[in-house]
């Protein structure tokens, strides 16, 4: 797999550089603003462009910016969108046009070495990545007395599970149940939430979050 960075803390772009280089991940290009990192991500077409969204010139939506570029002019790369603070606001505009091979994580996860290089792979593999705390987040914020109420506990954390982008078969890994177990869960959120039940990662995450903002 191959990997450019697009950091404009020479500190914390070289630390992703190692955790990724580390995990067997080639890093093809390093880039510390919006201008860089467009050039380095259409010189090398990698796999995965990882950027902070807040670059020079302006520190605003920078990664925002990147990941619609990339998108619209090389599609085969995915981006991961990385972020200080946990904005809601952001999440969605980065999946709003679709959440295949895109990611959004807190800068913090990068010292979960393990976490996010799985997070990296997903996106590589064409998937949704979406940082933990930040669905929590969502979840925990959804309106009483609404449908996730109707939710059992087990439902609500193969909810989670969804939400972060991940298939039936790797929520029954992680949760030590049988994949029928996990397709019966998945079924009852469907219904709960009248959701059109569809097998494709992201827009099952799509669907999730689309619920989770009305």
């Amino acid at each position: 797999m191959r990997v450019v960075i697009g950091e404009d803390s020479l500190l914390l772009r070289e630390g992703i550089a190692r955790v990724l280089e580390a995990a067997g991940i080639d890093v093809v290009g390093l880039a510390g603003d919006y201008d860089e990192l467009i050039a380095a991500v259409t010189d090398a077409e990698p796999d995965v462009a990882v950027t902070d969204i807040r670059m020079p010139p302006t520190h605003t939506d920078e990664g925002l910016r990147a990941a619609k570029h990339i998108r619209a002019h090389l599609p085969a790369t995915g981006v991961l969108v990385l972020s200080q603070y946990l904005d809601e606001d952001y999440v969605f505009a980065l999946l709003g046009d679709g959440a295949e091979s895109l990611g959004y994580m807190l800068k913090d996860r990068i010292t979960d070495g393990d976490a996010f290089v799985d997070a990296v792979r997903r996106v590589a593999a064409g998937d949704a990545a979406l940082d933990p705390e930040v669905v929590a987040h969502l979840l925990g914020r959804s309106s009483a007395n609404g449908p996730l109420d109707d939710l059992t506990e087990r439902e609500r954390t193969v909810l989670s599970e969804m939400a972060e982008g991940r298939s039936n078969q790797a929520i029954a890994a992680r949760m030590f149940l049988s994949d029928r177990a996990v397709e019966r869960h998945v079924t009852a959120i469907f219904s709960k939430l009248e959701l059109t039940a569809t097998p494709e990662n992201h827009r099952r995450v799509l669907a999730v979050l689309t619920y989770l903002r009305a």
